[in-house]
């Protein structure tokens, strides 16, 4: 397969430092939890953490919408829960990617039930022309095609998560 570089290493570190510089200012006094979505929300994450300067709590949450495909199968399944509480607390789902909106609707519903006292989304990827499900992120890296994309956490079967930059796959 066929790897083209879409966003470098430093291109991602540079705008995750002015994201950590936002979030701090948007929750200044406050206690953040970083609510990730694995697996590919991981380096994401913990460059964000290190980039936000709160006291934050991190957990995580598992859920599946591709299930070995390069599209989503349009149904999500739930794999793993938080296990720290959130009602009453300012939590920040951390995504790596925003395709449909679809695992990202039902992730935002099911957390609202839970009654935090304030939910916001961040990824580092967003597909615009991509979306099908009209779902709010607070805070969005970069705006990226509608190309199946690889690298900084994200895969193809488990591969290329390793990479430190975002590339398109292709033939």
């Amino acid at each position: 397969m066929l790897l083209k570089p879409l966003l470098t290493a430093d291109q991602i570190a540079q705008r995750i430092a002015e994201l950590g510089a936002q979030i701090t200012a948007d929750y200044q006094g406050q206690e953040l939890i970083l609510l990730g979505v694995l697996k590919g929300c991981h380096p994401y994450l913990s460059d964000l953490a290190r980039s936000i300067d709160l006291p934050i709590q991190i957990d995580y949450v598992q859920v599946a919408s591709y299930h070995g495909q390069q599209i989503s199968s349009g149904a999500v399944r739930f794999k793993r829960d938080h296990e720290i509480p959130i009602e009453g607390k300012h939590v920040l789902l951390v995504e790596d990617i925003v395709d449909t909106g679809l695992t990202l609707g039902y992730l935002r519903e099911l957390l609202e039930t839970r009654q935090p006292a304030s939910l916001a989304v961040t990824a580092l990827l967003n597909k615009v022309e991509a979306r099908t499900h009209d779902v709010p992120v607070e805070y969005i890296g970069f705006d990226i095609p509608n190309r199946f994309v690889v690298g900084y956490g994200l895969d193809d079967e488990e591969r290329y998560r390793n990479l430190p930059y975002v590339a398109v796959l292709g033939d």
